[in-house]
């Protein structure tokens, strides 16, 4: 079994592309807080294909809480120096909305504060 489920902000737009078999590809990376150590973050390659490239390429921006569901492949290559290395990517079958962008300035709560006091003598009292 070969199930990945998991949420993160999108790093970047949506990169869309098309193969030389006329195909729509769409890749994008997420950063995923960890759990347990909340200042370490993952940074997750996501590839979708066709009419769902289409769709998050469209639709889905930086910033953008998303949620990811599919499963994981891994690439094997060499790099420039000849080292064999090994890419790890999720093949995503389902892209969701999860929430608004990050605010990059945090809304303040519409409070309204005074130093004035009613000093009135009529009390219900």
């Amino acid at each position: 079994m070969n199930n990945v489920s998991i949420m993160g902000r999108l790093t970047r737009d949506a990169e869309l592309r098309q193969t030389q078999n006329g195909k729509f590809v769409c890749s994008f990376t997420i950063a995923v807080d960890r759990e347990f150590k909340k200042d370490k973050t993952d940074f997750i390659d996501i590839v979708t294909w066709e009419k769902k490239a289409e769709f998050v390429s469209k639709y889905f921006h930086k910033g953008d809480m998303v949620a990811v569901k599919g499963s994981l492949q891994t690439d094997t290559y060499e790099d420039k120096n000849g080292v064999k290395r090994t890419s790890y990517s999720i093949k995503a079958d389902g892209v969701y909305f999860c929430g608004s962008k990050k605010s990059e300035n945090p809304a303040t709560p519409n409070v309204a504060f005074t130093d004035e006091i009613d000093d009135s003598d009529e009390l219900p009292f």
